[in-house]
């Protein structure tokens, strides 16, 4: 089978990430609470850009990685933060 390669995403600036991240976690949050797989977690355009920003300034932003782990245990203890009607 021949793969087409992707195109490239559009340009996000690192303003528009920044605003986008409390996005980024309730997505993040929310697949977490349905139970996906990491793997599946790292396909997806929440986690890339949450890498991103990580990337780009990480002493102000968490390694997706290590926030996936905290939200999972967060969840997994009962404060999964759907209190909020999320």
């Amino acid at each position: 089978m021949v793969q087409l390669p992707c195109p490239p995403p559009p340009a996000v600036s690192i303003g528009e990430l920044e605003a986008q991240y409390p996005q980024c976690c309730k997505a993040l949050r929310l697949l977490i609470r349905d139970g996906t797989t990491l793997a599946r977690i790292k396909r997806t355009v929440c986690w890339q850009r949450l890498a991103l920003l990580h990337h780009c300034l990480p002493r102000q932003y968490r390694d997706p990685e290590m926030l996936f782990l905290h939200l999972r245990r967060q969840w997994r203890q009962g404060g999964g933060g759907t209190s909020r009607g999320e």
